[in-house]
């Protein structure tokens, strides 16, 4: 089942990074992201059999993956490269970043939803009758939780930058509690997803995949990345990230 399950996310980041390079636009690949948590999840189920918990499952990540999936694709429309690749696509050669692509960003991001998603590969994988039980319902409470927060978040932003005469820092709604609260939701989706595999034996093994999850969107490309650039393009951010937590919402400071 494993062995299926890289094959298949795998095999997806190859079609994506094909359709890349025809398009010369790698950052086709970012809505794709959640599509590969499904297909996993999923082929666990077929590899081990439909039960009642794993529909649960299936329902509560595919929500996710589907909103997920479809606001970026619709955010894409009509706009170039993301500037973060179009930047590699010139440091390490146009000639050649088609191919080098393919390792850097397509195997890469593949190899991290298997980690990422271990929790739900190993939920999928559970023998019957594997009944819907208070762990599951918590998982899916916090998970669902965690993809209104992420949903909210990006509308009011999407809101936001196309209000004509805008502020230069966005302050309202959940942004005005939290600086990242798009990836506060995400982080929440994260945990919830790792409670499904704690009512199995040994479930807590996979705790890895919530805190490599937490730990790329704090300090790899989330908070921390976006925090410096905002900084350096916006004197007011500076101001900004002084008052509003990074993270998990709360009172402003004076």
């Amino acid at each position: 089942m494993l062995l299926a399950n890289v094959g298949v996310v795998l095999g997806l980041m190859s079609l994506v990074w094909v359709w890349s390079v025809i398009r010369r636009d790698v950052s086709v690949v970012d809505p794709f992201w959640s599509v590969a948590y499904l297909l996993a999840v999923a082929n666990s189920v077929l590899w081990t059999g439909v039960t009642p918990a794993k529909l649960l499952i299936l329902a509560v990540v595919g929500l996710w993956a589907l909103r997920l999936w479809g606001w970026l694709t619709w955010r894409s429309i009509g706009k170039g490269e993301d500037p973060r690749y179009t930047a590699f696509r010139q440091r390490f050669g146009p000639e050649r970043y088609w191919w080098f692509s393919f390792f850097q960003v397509f195997m890469l991001q593949g190899g991290l939803v298997l980690l990422v998603t271990a929790p739900l590969q190993f939920a999928g994988a559970a023998p019957p009758p594997d009944e819907i039980g208070a762990l599951d319902v918590l998982a899916a409470v916090i998970a669902l939780a965690g993809t209104a927060i992420e949903a909210l978040a990006d509308w009011q932003l999407e809101r936001f930058k196309r209000r004509p005469n805008r502020r230069p820092v966005m302050d309202e709604g959940l942004w005005r509690y939290s600086r990242h609260p798009n990836y506060f939701g995400e982080i929440l989706v994260a945990w919830g997803f790792f409670l499904f595999a704690l009512d199995q034996p040994a479930g807590i093994a996979t705790l890895f995949g919530p805190i490599l999850m937490t730990f790329l969107l704090v300090r790899v490309s989330g908070v921390a990345l976006l925090d410096e650039h905002m900084a350096a393009r916006k004197p007011e951010y500076r101001e900004y990230m002084r008052r509003t937590r990074a993270l998990v919402p709360g009172p402003r400071r004076d």
